[in-house]
């Protein structure tokens, strides 16, 4: 008996780690081009050809057969031979030489006849955050043979989606869901990461974190720096005032976060970002000097609240290092101070920055949704570090802002 080597992304194998009827549901959600559709349908053609099998595959809605999963599930076939050579392929119909066959619906128009099928062994719903959850409610129950399985494929936009709400929010019993995104994908293709490169400039960041991240796709008054940042390449110039370097320890799951940026016709420009989660204090220097360098021949900012780092830093690589000063209203003072620049400008590379950016809120009150004037004390480890870069500046917001004004009229003079 021959042996067949299947290339798949890690998160794949992990979902389909364990054989059927082990698990009810298997899923992914995320962004684009992270091969989640292609790889569930690269699994199904396996499944099928291993055993006889009974396949339904929906979406909310499909008004003919290339409008469905049969178009990833032709792809996928067609990438092995010893499957290709399997299945019967046709026009808008996919069948295995051992019986195995694949049947394709819309839920929106067909959730009685689709309430009719039997003996179903596993399910696909694929663009599953458009599904309603009154045809959750009928569809769950329908698939009911022994071992069955419902697998769910999603990108999702909206929090509280019917999806989102049982996949997510409330996961249910023997399940395995994973996110997957563009970097999960050892095979993303050039192509795809060219069009990606051009719209994480072009879209605006909530569009982008959607189609490519896997975000949610929403636009806040609880987003403390909504509209107010743009990701782009850019490269300083000798006019441009800086380098300012900013450091926040990491403490247990906390990253070490450090950036470094620079001003410039009114604009804020942030350029590189280092750190990451698990990171030593004996490695930090290290990691900053990799990422920037030349770092260590300026002044670092760093949190002041750890005196016993900076002093460790300070002997180890690091010897300008010195603590931020901080202090009551000072979170506040410097995003007021960072909201003050006519725009913030984060290179491509900086994505722990663009994400923190996107996500860093207000607290909103439980009960009536209004947006208070506290951040919240999350996604805000690279933020703090930029704050902790610019806090001389902060701390002469007036007389940097009448600078600030003057330098953007001078330039567009």
């Amino acid at each position: 008996m021959s042996e067949v080597q299947i290339k798949l992304p890690r998160k794949i194998r992990q979902v389909f780690t364990q054989p059927r009827g082990a698990l009810r549901y298997r899923g992914a959600f995320g962004g684009r081009g992270s091969g989640k559709s292609f790889n569930f349908a690269k699994m199904a053609a396996i499944w099928g050809y291993m055993e006889p099998l009974r396949f339904l595959c929906v979406r909310e809605f499909q008004n003919s057969i290339p409008q469905s999963f049969h178009a990833e599930l032709k792809a996928a076939i067609a990438s092995e031979p010893w499957l290709e050579t399997f299945y019967d392929v046709g026009v808008d119909y996919l069948r295995g030489a051992n019986g195995t066959e694949f049947l394709f619906k819309g839920l929106r128009n067909n959730i009685q006849s689709v309430k009719s099928l039997a003996k179903i062994d596993v399910c696909i719903v694929e663009e599953a955050e458009d599904i309603a959850e009154t045809a959750w409610e009928i569809l769950e129950p329908t698939i009911r043979a022994p071992k069955s399985e419902i697998w769910v494929i999603w990108n999702p936009k909206n929090e509280n989606s019917a999806t989102d709400r049982r996949f997510r929010k409330d996961v249910p019993p023997r399940s395995c869901i994973v996110e997957m995104n563009y970097n999960d994908n050892p095979f993303f293709p050039d192509v795809l990461k060219e069009q990606r490169l051009h719209q994480q400039k072009s879209l605006d960041p909530a569009r982008y974190a959607w189609i490519w991240e896997g975000a949610y796709y929403e636009l806040s008054d609880a987003q403390v720096f909504r509209n107010k940042y743009r990701i782009d390449d850019f490269e300083p110039s000798e006019d441009w005032e800086g380098p300012y370097f900013g450091l926040d320890f990491g403490f247990s799951v906390d990253p070490t976060a450090c950036v470094k940026c620079w001003i410039y016709d009114g604009k804020l420009w942030i350029e590189r970002e280092a750190g990451g989660a698990g990171i030593e204090l004996d490695d930090t220097a290290a990691e900053l000097k990799a990422a920037m360098p030349d770092v260590e021949k300026y002044v670092i900012r760093a949190d002041s609240a750890r005196p016993e780092s900076i002093s460790y830093l300070k002997r180890h690589g690091l010897p300008r290092i010195t603590g931020a000063l901080k202090g009551k209203g000072s979170v506040e003072d410097g995003i007021g101070f960072i909201r003050s620049f006519d725009k913030v400008v984060i290179h491509t590379r900086c994505e722990e920055v663009a994400r923190e950016f996107r996500l860093y809120s207000y607290e909103t009150d439980r009960l009536s949704g209004d947006v208070k004037p506290k951040p919240e004390d999350k996604h805000n480890h690279y933020i703090d570090a930029l704050r902790y870069a610019l806090e001389p500046m902060t701390r002469s917001t007036t007389g940097m802002l009448d600078w600030i004004a003057e330098e953007a009229a001078r330039r567009g003079q």
